[in-house]
């Protein structure tokens, strides 16, 4: 069979493909539970069970102000920071957008949705008494055998469940231990607290990820994108000369700028710019 037949007769087969449904918008017959998200064996679950036997008195008793807004409640926030930091998300606005994304945050927090601020302002407001909770959490977890916490090391001596037979840890090496996952949480939260700066300092009270106006609301969005779409496909056959010519599919337009392009810089990566022109500055 000709080559040329065989990739027609490959095309008509790919107009008649058969996809799985794919629908965005269908309503869900049964309202799904929390705790069919996370695994039972994992991490999220473990985090969440040993918090709930946590002794928060410490946090609680800073809340005895009946007046104003109810605030969240100590156990959500400590789950949260605790997985975010274990995870290696110390950025307050970066765990904010996991509470909207990331199903293992959004059980954790059920569903609850505090605001990088919010975020930032717990862990400044209890930070002495969420410091000895972190400290007293990585010990917990060293102790039932954990090697890792996330992305936190917990290498120290293992424990066997037989008391007779067990290697005893000196006291000497349980304070050296002890002090060794403090300077840990410090570190911790000394990068937390150095990022939110940083990024207040960059973004003031906004959350860094917002889309331009014109972007923000999905008619002017489509409009934006249609004719971004439309410019790349003129420029297109003005560079070809062919009036059918289409863009490749690497073409990008900026929407809010669209003269700039997507350029390499030799220090941050790929930034938009613009080239300069010869005999330019």
């Amino acid at each position: 069979m000709p080559a040329a037949v065989r990739s027609e007769l490959g095309q008509l087969r790919m107009l008649h493909k058969t996809f799985r449904p794919y629908d965005q918008h269908t309503l869900l017959l049964m309202p799904p539970s929390l705790t069919d998200w996370v695994a039972d064996d994992g991490l999220v679950a473990y985090l969440n069970d040993l918090v709930d036997e946590l002794d928060l008195s410490p946090l609680l008793a800073a809340h005895d102000e009946p007046r104003g807004k109810p605030p969240y409640h100590p156990a959500l926030m400590l789950k949260l920071l605790l997985y975010g930091y274990a995870s290696g998300v110390r950025s307050s606005r970066k765990l904010e957008a996991r509470c909207a994304a990331d199903v293992n945050f959004m059980f954790l927090t059920g569903q609850a949705r505090p605001d990088h601020k919010t975020i930032s302002e717990f862990r400044r407001r209890h930070l002495a008494a969420f410091s000895a909770l972190f400290v007293d959490v990585l010990a917990l977890c060293q102790r039932a055998g954990l090697v890792r916490l996330g992305r936190v090391a917990l290498d120290g001596t293992k424990l066997k469940a037989n008391a007779s037979k067990h290697k005893a840890m000196s006291y000497g090496r349980m304070a050296k231990r002890e002090a060794e996952l403090e300077a840990e949480v410090k570190a911790i939260l000394d990068e937390a607290e150095a990022i939110d700066a940083a990024e207040d300092e960059q973004f003031g009270d906004a959350r860094g990820d917002e889309l331009p106006p014109e972007l923000a609301r999905r008619e002017s969005r489509l409009a934006k994108i249609r004719e971004a779409k439309a410019a790349l496909e003129a420029e297109a056959r003005e560079r070809t000369g062919d009036p059918d010519a289409v863009p490749e599919p690497t073409a990008q337009r900026n929407f809010t700028d669209p003269e700039s392009r997507i350029m390499r810089s030799k220090n941050d990566g790929f930034i938009a710019g613009y080239k300069r022109a010869a005999g330019g500055r």
